[in-house]
């Protein structure tokens, strides 16, 4: 067995991999931008956050976690935090969401699903209200709507057992895509953390 010849194959595997996951990165950042712009429009929106592993440069996998596919962590999806002055309305932004990533296909050509765009809903206060809702009606009769108080208020979704961490809204841990008051804070989300050939466009 070539065995040099074989390390040589899977290096190629693995740099396509890892190419793959930082071309995911810069996808579920276009629509987490989308989607903080159409949220933008809603009076009741006062600040959209890109928060989690799309918020910070792509980090690398352990050696256990790696063995699946490339080196670098691939994002299953995108958070964004939304803090509302009212929440009675969530249908509106639901219907919001699956427009923004529908029109980053039709702009782009990148596809993102709407339940991929994970929306945290927090008040004026930053208190964790709960997760906007991805069923297209309120309640929906699956599993997931049996959480205690999922759907009290339309389209608000509730998990069982969950805390939402407060460090993981650090402003140092987050990037602001819309503020009503206009401010806002450098993206630490940089070109060379992507593939050279990796086009501008989708950025």
């Amino acid at each position: 067995m070539d065995r040099a010849g074989e390390g040589s194959r899977d290096q190629r595997r693995l740099n396509e991999d890892d190419r793959y996951t930082l071309i995911r990165y810069a996808h579920f950042r276009a629509a987490a931008e989308y989607v903080a712009a159409a949220f933008a429009g809603i009076p009741t929106v006062s600040r959209v956050a890109l928060f989690g592993s799309i918020a910070s440069p792509p980090g690398m996998e352990s050696t256990r976690a790696r063995a699946r596919r490339g080196h670098i962590h691939e994002p299953k999806d995108v958070d964004i935090a939304v803090w509302l002055d009212d929440a009675t309305d969530l249908e509106r932004l639901r219907l919001l969401r699956s427009r923004a990533v529908n029109h980053l296909w039709e702009e782009k050509e990148v596809g993102v699903a709407h339940h991929q765009v994970d929306v945290f809903l927090l008040d004026a206060a930053s208190t964790y209200l709960g997760r906007l809702c991805c069923f297209n009606q309120c309640p929906k009769h699956k599993p997931d709507c049996h959480a205690v108080n999922c759907g009290k208020i339309p389209f608000l979704r509730q998990h069982d057992g969950f805390v939402l961490d407060r460090d993981a809204l650090r402003l140092d841990r987050i990037q602001v895509l819309y503020d009503r008051t206009g401010q806002a804070q450098p993206s630490p989300f940089r070109r060379a953390d992507l593939p050279a050939d990796l086009p501008s466009r989708i950025i």
